[in-house]
């Protein structure tokens, strides 16, 4: 009879050590955020024709042939920017003569409606170099002033022909006054303006608030932007099956080892995670992801947790990162308080964004 020990067969999975976005403080500088102003890959080939208008929302495909003009009236010559350090505008440029008509366009409409198709569309149909145009949020673009400062973010964009600002934010008065007045510089340099927006505190829902509201905070500017409205319902969840149900701790584990490029944290140290890593680097955050897993999902805190995370699913959702969680579903994340407060657009296209990366996380894992 052999006295060997019996070596038990090793678990190539067991043995797997996901990534960990808790482990991750990127730096992000100034060059980066100005040459990732353009569509996220969420977004990198969307086009008018890919937008799938609903029949019963007519404003919708108005929408989209307004906007396509828009994008065709954008077509002239413009004199290129002198360069910088990043290669972009030193000195402001002469512009062309701007033609006549509003130089800007709001979308205005609920979540998940396809204002940022429509926006990321408009971006892709003008014609003109991608260097010449540029798109982000409003937080991005706060970020980029943050780090050029006024003056050299005027100079830079000055010689763009369009500037998409996805996510206005009318709640931030500060950063408000901040964008208005630069994008008063850039319209007087001929600069073309396209934005969306989220609404104000008790607005959600009540029609045209969100387009008052918006013309109103960008002050002198109002004349220069056309509202256009796009009615309709969340299309994240237009026909579509419910969000699957969370999973086990276990599950979401073996899913995390078990798939390369995957991170794996617990929920509540990454909230904590997120307070320590400024928001402009949260896409930085998730570069390279294949997809988030997420451990004990519980309801965030408090309000500013909350906003943090928003900016996370938005940048996840931006990426088209999958994310996998245990715990509560995500339709819970948020109190009814939240929910009924006032950044509760946020918190409820938050929830909707999450849910549609929930629904394409169903394939990680294993029956």
């Amino acid at each position: 009879m052999s006295s060997s020990t019996a070596v038990p067969a090793t678990d190539p999975i067991a043995e797997a050590v996901p990534l960990s976005l808790c482990a991750r403080e990127p730096h992000v500088p100034a060059d980066r955020l100005v040459a990732e102003m353009v569509p996220p890959p969420r977004f990198d080939s969307v086009r008018f024709a890919t937008y799938i208008p609903d029949p019963n929302q007519p404003s919708q495909s108005e929408a989209v042939g307004v906007l396509e003009g828009f994008a065709a009236g954008l077509g002239g010559a413009a004199a290129p920017a002198k360069r910088s350090f990043f290669g972009f505008g030193k000195a402001k440029a002469k512009s062309p003569k701007a033609p006549a008509g509003p130089r800007g366009v709001y979308l205005d409409g609920g979540y998940g409606v396809g204002k940022t198709h429509l926006l990321a569309s408009l971006w892709h149909a003008t014609p003109a170099e991608p260097s010449l145009k540029a798109f982000g949020t409003f937080v991005e673009l706060t970020n980029l002033v943050g780090a050029l400062g006024f003056q050299q973010t005027v100079r830079t964009l000055s010689g763009h022909r369009l500037l998409c600002i996805d996510e206005f934010e009318l709640d931030d008065p500060g950063d408000t006054v901040l964008v208005s007045s630069l994008l008063g510089k850039l319209v007087e340099a001929g600069v073309a303006l396209a934005a969306t927006s989220n609404t104000l505190p008790g607005k959600l829902g009540e029609g045209r608030f969100a387009a008052v509201d918006f013309l109103r905070e960008i002050q002198g500017l109002s004349a220069h932007f056309r509202t256009l409205r796009i009615d309709g319902e969340d299309y994240r969840h237009r026909g579509l099956p419910e969000a699957p149900a969370p999973y086990s701790d276990e599950q979401v584990t073996r899913a995390a080892q078990a798939t390369p490029g995957a991170s794996l944290d617990d929920f509540p140290s990454l909230l904590k995670h997120l307070a320590r890593v400024h928001p402009s680097r949260y896409g930085a955050l998730t570069d390279d992801l294949a997809a988030v897993c997420l451990t004990d999902v519980q309801p965030v805190p408090d309000q500013s947790t909350a906003l943090r995370l928003v900016v996370l699913a938005d940048r996840l959702y931006d990426r088209e990162v999958p994310v996998l969680a245990s715990g509560l579903p995500f339709d819970r994340l948020f109190s009814e308080e939240m929910l009924n407060g006032g950044y509760r657009k946020k918190y409820f296209r938050a929830i909707s964004r999450l849910t549609a990366l929930a629904r394409d996380a169903k394939g990680l894992v294993t029956p």
